[in-house]
């Protein structure tokens, strides 16, 4: 439980401590998927490399501007936020990006997993936060619409004519990747 000695207006402490909690969570899965990005970034190759290459960028500089608008919300709420590596491998119930340097199809492969399940999780957040904190949900309403989109990007060099994933199925990076190369 997080430990705060004030909050906003119209939040009990109670409100605020599992806000901030499920905000901290947020805070770990945003750091991670930036730096996950721009691990992708570096390591992508093959063909369509400089197209992606480019189109992973302003997703870099999203994610990160969503990780301080949390960062600042928890704040804001009278929380500490944690934004070191240590912060995230506490919240950390997720797997390591396994790939390195490897091909556009295998990493966006990869991407679909991880978007998949960086979305699945803030609409698990913007449920709870429904009765907790409105001003919340509706920031991690506004993120969740923007990685949507991010993934449909990303999704749009998965997907044959037939409107078929490749990542279909795939229940890790691993295989996803496997399954788009």
């Amino acid at each position: 439980m997080t430990d705060i000695s004030y909050t906003t207006p119209g939040l009990t402490t109670e409100q605020s401590q599992r806000t901030i909690e499920l905000l901290q969570y947020r805070l770990a899965a945003y750091n991670d998927l930036h730096l996950t990005l721009k691990h992708v970034h570096w390591n992508v190759v093959g063909p369509n490399f400089i197209a992606v290459h480019e189109m992973i960028d302003p997703q870099v500089d999203l994610v990160r501007g969503y990780a301080d608008e949390v960062a600042e919300r928890i704040a804001t709420m009278g929380g500490s936020p944690g934004g070191t590596t240590g912060d995230i491998a506490a919240v950390r119930d997720w797997d390591d990006y396994s790939l390195r340097r490897d091909t556009v199809g295998a990493h966006l492969g990869a991407l679909d997993v991880v978007y998949r399940g960086v979305v699945t999780s803030n609409r698990e957040g913007i449920e709870e936060t429904e009765k907790l904190d409105p001003v919340t949900q509706d920031m991690l309403i506004a993120h969740t619409a923007e990685l949507e989109k991010f993934q449909w990007f990303v999704r749009a060099h998965l997907e044959n004519s037939g409107g078929q994933l490749s990542t279909t199925g795939a229940t890790s990076e691993t295989e996803a990747a496997d399954a788009s190369r």
